[in-house]
């Protein structure tokens, strides 16, 4: 077990963690949260040993395999797949020694060494690795190129890989989404899913939390919380906590009706498309989850544009990209007023090319006729990238930054402005170079918000966002009325903010006709397409034959998953009755007045390891329903 045992940790001054407990069986799949700056990262240190608690006690197994990113990489020359394969030291020893048995020709040596590399599997490790790199959106050729080639997000992401590859008792990921899209997100979350060992997540994708972890620990006031189950029933339980208190309750309250109010005029709209139900599901949910953010320091809405165009903006038979180099090509998309398009293709597809053309940052390529790129009148661009961030005046305050934009406001409006972006007070006149990269984009977002655009193109926005921020963010986009591109790994503000989706890819944008919930399931499988596997030239018999078979193949398949299925819902069965006699132990008051914190131990032990096997069983019948439904009638 990993315990935590009245721990006090201080940052210099701030003090960070008060006489704080946590326990954690192994195994355990734990997503930490809470604001920024409370000390999550620090307590990731102290789990490593990089820093010392000024309180208390940490009890660690001994000689845990730990495995954690790097939050920095210098450039070397070393090639991106030998970096990764760095990360695990127990495949180099055993190489190594391998490598030093046969230079002193002893055969028992030799033999001895290869059973080692044999255990650890090391003839896999070399695959293993390359699948991780594809993974996170790494080509074939770059597995081989010098890691000091990649740009830094690239690096980041060997890192991860590097941080991955190694089998661990213990991994921590500290915002390992930060710099990967939504293909590599949905990836690392399978990844996740299939890891056995000890996890601890900060991640403020709530979608990646939900998908991976069974408990959750927060930092609340110094003090540390656990809850059992995943990101959304933590929102559940804390909303509930939340809404016993009298002024918490009221604005729990408006912000239901709010909510709900929207939720009511969407459903009026909407079609019986896929992607609108998806949508409807996605702010139904809302509703349940609106309670445990009451607390947020953030109350903002985006302000009236003075009026806009429709169509608001048209590209037609569009070519774009770099140089003579297109990354798009024949592009053709009209923006009405009020669109809300969330675009989706791998990393390098073309995505961010998309939003500059549409911004008019990226002129068409010659070849795109005189007027392929047409702006209604009267439109007004708000654009979002992570540059931007770059491009404020290190040395101006937050309330200078919109004096320049509107120096005859009034400054006290500008301050109840700034509020609500979570700059009160004196912290509003503090230099933007003392900010952290969620406070500027925070301003950043606020200064864009703040010029009323009727078009609003928002290129991963959420990047050093919290999940406060996240949700103050959605609730807001979901009343903005004008048009909306967006490109966003977050899949919770996608799924809550867009009606449609175009798919970016092979050089083409087109309609993708379908949801996230199919896109990922795209992602997963990879699998070619009847038409990919159909042999050309056959003759009528020999494909009436072939048919034949095929479908007594897929009726064998069909039979074969739903004797799986019988199986794993009888085992369901079985844990479920396990589950129950644990909490029944658990809920009796007697049981922990016994004396014997032994069997206290094992019990919890057990209810983690019943609830582990629950969750398992449950994404194999998930993952079964879905092969079924994709086996043809």
């Amino acid at each position: 077990m990993i315990t935590l045992r009245n721990l006090t940790i201080r940052r210099g001054d701030k003090l960070l963690l008060d006489d704080a407990s946590a326990a954690f069986v192994p195994g355990a799949r734990v997503g930490v949260v809470g604001a920024n700056g409370c000390g999550k990262s620090t307590l990731f240190s102290v789990f490593a040993g990089e820093m010392h608690t000024d309180g208390g006690d940490l009890d660690m197994p001994p000689r845990l395999a730990m495995s954690r990113v790097q939050q920095e990489i210098e450039s070397t020359d070393a090639i991106a797949i030998e970096f990764v394969l760095d990360g695990d030291p127990e495949y180099r020893t055993a190489e190594a020694e391998i490598a030093a048995a046969e230079a002193t020709d002893d055969g028992l040596r030799m033999a001895t060494a290869h059973e080692k590399f044999q255990a650890i599997d090391g003839w896999a490790a070399r695959a293993r690795a390359a699948s991780i790199l594809d993974g996170l959106g790494f080509a074939v050729p770059d597995h081989t190129r010098p890691v000091g080639e990649f740009s830094g997000g690239w690096r980041m992401r060997i890192s991860l890989a590097r941080a991955l590859v190694r089998k661990a008792d213990l991994l921590l990921l500290d915002e390992p989404t930060n710099h990967l899209d939504l293909d590599a997100v949905m990836w690392l979350e399978r990844w996740l899913a299939a890891f056995r060992g000890t996890l601890f997540l900060i991640s403020h994708d709530r979608e990646l939390l939900d998908g991976t972890a069974t408990e959750i620990l927060h930092f609340d006031g110094g003090k540390l919380k656990q809850y059992t189950g995943n990101y959304a029933e933590f929102e559940s339980q804390r909303a509930m906590a939340l809404s016993q208190q009298t002024a918490a309750f009221k604005r729990q309250q408006r912000e239901i009706e709010k909510l709900h109010s929207f939720v009511d005029r969407f459903r009026a709209k909407a079609s019986k498309a896929k992607q609108a139900q998806s949508r409807l599901k996605a702010l139904e949910r809302m509703e349940r989850i609106a309670p445990a953010h009451v607390d947020s320091p953030f109350t903002f809405s985006f302000r009236e544009a003075p009026g806009s165009p429709d169509p608001v903006l048209q590209l037609e038979d569009c070519r774009a990209g770099y140089g003579d180099r297109a990354i798009i090509d024949s592009v053709s998309l009209s923006i009405q007023q009020g669109a809300r398009f969330g675009l989706l293709g791998r990393n390098g597809a073309g995505k961010s090319t998309l939003i500059q053309l549409i911004a008019g940052r990226l002129a068409p390529l010659s070849g795109s006729p005189p007027d392929a790129r047409r702006e209604g009148k009267g439109l007004r661009i708000g654009y979002f990238a992570q540059h931007q961030l770059e491009a404020l005046d290190m040395q101006a305050s937050p309330l200078l930054h919109l004096l320049r934009l509107n120096p005859r406001v009034r400054e006290q409006e500008l301050r109840d402005y700034l509020g609500g972006f979570a700059f009160p007070g004196d912290v509003a006149l503090e230099p933007v170079a003392r900010l952290s990269g969620g406070e500027k984009a925070r301003l950043a977002l606020a200064l864009l918000i703040w010029q009323r655009p009727n078009l609003l193109l928002l290129d991963e926005p959420t990047n050093h966002l919290d999940i406060d921020m996240r949700e103050a963010l959605t609730e807001a986009l979901q009343e903005y009325s004008g048009a909306l591109v967006l490109v966003s790994h977050d899949r919770h503000l996608l799924r809550t903010t867009c009606d449609a989706f175009l798919l970016v890819a092979d050089g083409q944008v087109v309609p993708y006709d379908g949801d996230l919930d199919d896109y990922r399931q795209a992602l997963a499988s990879r699998r070619p397409t009847a038409d990919d596997r159909a042999p050309k030239g056959q003759s009528r018999k020999d494909e009436r034959r072939e048919a034949a078979q095929a479908r007594e193949a897929q009726t064998r398949e069909k039979r074969q998953i739903e004797k799986q299925i019988k199986k794993i819902e009888a085992e369901m069965t079985r844990v479920s009755a396990e589950q129950s006699r644990v909490d029944g132990l658990l809920s009796a008051p007697d049981f922990y007045g016994d004396g014997s914190s032994d069997a206290v131990r094992k019990t919890l032990a057990d209810r983690a390891r019943v609830i582990a096997a629950m969750e398992k069983l449950e994404a194999e019948w998930l993952d079964m329903q879905t092969q079924i439904e994709a086996v043809p009638n």
